[in-house]
């Protein structure tokens, strides 16, 4: 199914169920360029009874692919990167048509996808237990005990549109390196990226029915949560959703990567030079649409109006707009109502008494870069995640000032700090209530290789493909007592 990202609105055949792309039976939603709001393609979605066939067709492919050896698991994940790889142009060109990522944030998107498929076929390879010194116990002379991991079965994946391909990456590379069968179901803002990764799995050899595609909003998930045969569901999204997803769920078992408010910390000792490229990028790229986007940060009082002035000056240069032209930074938001509620918060911000030092305008799908201060915390930007291009400077005096605004949120995905003090760095690292830490990094730091995942309100569990792996398979634990050792126990 070549997908073809142009004005004129074509017709995918959307479904991939049982090795086979069919069409669905419910409705059918419209894909949009995410610049002009111009259709891109129509995507049917599936009835109750087809989400059931996909599950029972997972089921299948996952029992008939149970003899599959580490070694050929990380044969067709290495293919589908070079698959990935081949098909580069093609799939920069619809990450920016259908997710409004500029070119440079489409390049990173996919040259990152072909890196996870990469590190989940390393991990497919050595993917193992471990071996328990039984023989240390009392009377356990001549046993041996060792620890599997083994793979859960079908596996659902809800993913978001702001990471149309590695987060999907994430997702379906580490649970096929497990050794389970998954079935995919991507944003509806962001469906045909999705459809071309599974279509590099086939190509490169993935058998037939081990991956699953189905689009749709809600109501597919809930078909999928009806179906007992699901044994892990890992979701990307709000903290709503994933509440009432992990509700469902029961006693099966989920991953959450949910909503955050991410900080950033400048001390009084940061090097700026180094410090502030790196914050502007964390903000800004891809329309802040990043759960790790920072969107307050603190910086101490003492050097406040230096990172103001210098801050202001950069924000004001970020060129939006078309993010298919190269001088593009910050291209459009996902959705016209994405538009209006960014704008409308920064607004009431300016009404409470805040400040904007740059940005604060919207056209069509674009909002400019802003940067604010002296926002209320009682205002939404203050104390709701944004989603958007929009960061506000929020000053500190002290260590224990900026630990206690940031463990005030419900939220703890990460959090990044500039210092030189590694006194100050290890109480940030051992007192913040966040998933990450980043010492001269910001909260949007991330290696395709690290545990990525939040605690509190945002969530549980991690990706990286060791860790995703671990979190989709089960450990069993196994031991042996020979004939010849069975009279040595004491």
């Amino acid at each position: 199914m070549e997908v073809q990202v142009a004005h004129n609105v074509e017709t995918a055949r959307s479904l991939l169920i049982a090795g086979e792309w069919i069409q669905g039976r419910s409705t059918t939603f419209t894909v949009l360029n995410k610049f002009d709001n111009r259709p891109l393609a129509e995507i049917s979605t599936p009835t109750a009874e087809q989400v059931r066939e996909a599950v029972q067709a997972a089921v299948r492919a996952f029992h008939d692919n149970r003899k599959l050896s580490p070694h050929e698991r990380g044969r067709f994940l290495d293919k589908t990167a070079a698959a990935l790889e081949a098909r580069s142009d093609s799939l920069q060109r619809t990450i920016c048509a259908e997710a409004g990522f500029t070119l440079s944030d489409a390049a990173g998107e996919v040259q990152r996808a072909i890196q996870t498929f990469r590190l989940a076929a390393e991990e497919a390879r050595r993917f193992t237990g471990t071996l328990v010194p039984v023989e240390g116990a009392p009377g356990q002379v001549g046993r041996m005990c060792w620890t599997m991991r083994i793979p859960l079965g079908v596996v659902a994946a809800i993913t978001p549109f702001n990471a149309p391909l590695n987060t999907v990456a994430h997702k379906v590379a580490p649970a096929l390196a497990a050794g389970n069968a998954i079935i995919l179901k991507p944003s509806p803002h962001t469906p045909l990226v999705a459809c071309q990764l599974a279509e590099a799995l086939m190509e490169a050899g993935t058998p037939k029915g081990l991956v699953s595609v189905l689009h749709g909003g809600a109501e597919v998930v809930q078909g999928l949560l009806d179906e007992q045969d699901v044994k892990f569901y890992a979701f990307t999204g709000s903290t709503e959703a994933g509440r009432a997803i992990q509700q469902r769920a029961g006693l099966r078992r989920t991953q959450m990567e949910l909503g955050s408010i991410a900080f950033g910390i400048v001390c009084d000792d940061a090097d700026l030079d180094f410090a502030l490229p790196k914050i502007v990028n964390a903000a800004y790229r891809k329309a802040g649409q990043v759960c790790t986007s920072i969107q307050l940060l603190l910086v101490h009082k003492n050097i406040f109006p230096i990172v103001e002035a210098r801050l202001t000056e950069r924000v004001r240069d970020l060129a939006a707009g078309n993010p298919l032209d190269p001088a593009t930074v910050v291209g459009p938001v996902i959705s016209p109502a994405s538009a209006q509620r960014i704008s409308d918060w920064i607004d009431q911000a300016v009404q409470s008494g805040a400040t904007c030092l740059a940005g604060g305008s919207r056209q069509g799908n674009v909002v400019a870069p802003t940067l604010l201060k002296d926002i209320s915390p009682e205002t939404p930007l203050g104390c709701q995640e944004v989603f958007g291009p929009v960061m506000s400077l929020v000053p500190f005096s002290t260590l224990d000032e900026a630990i206690t605004q940031v463990n005030a949120t419900p939220y703890g995905l990460a959090t990044g700090i500039f210092t030189n003090r590694l006194d100050e760095a290890f109480r940030f690292i051992t007192e913040l209530q966040v998933g990450g830490v980043h010492i001269n990094e910001t909260s949007s730091s991330r290696v395709d290789m690290m545990p990525y995942g939040g605690s509190k309100a945002s969530g549980f569990g991690r990706e990286g493909p060791y860790y995703a792996m671990r979190e989709m398979s089960e450990e069993r634990v196994a031991t042996l007592l020979s004939n010849t050792n069975r009279g040595k126990q004491r």
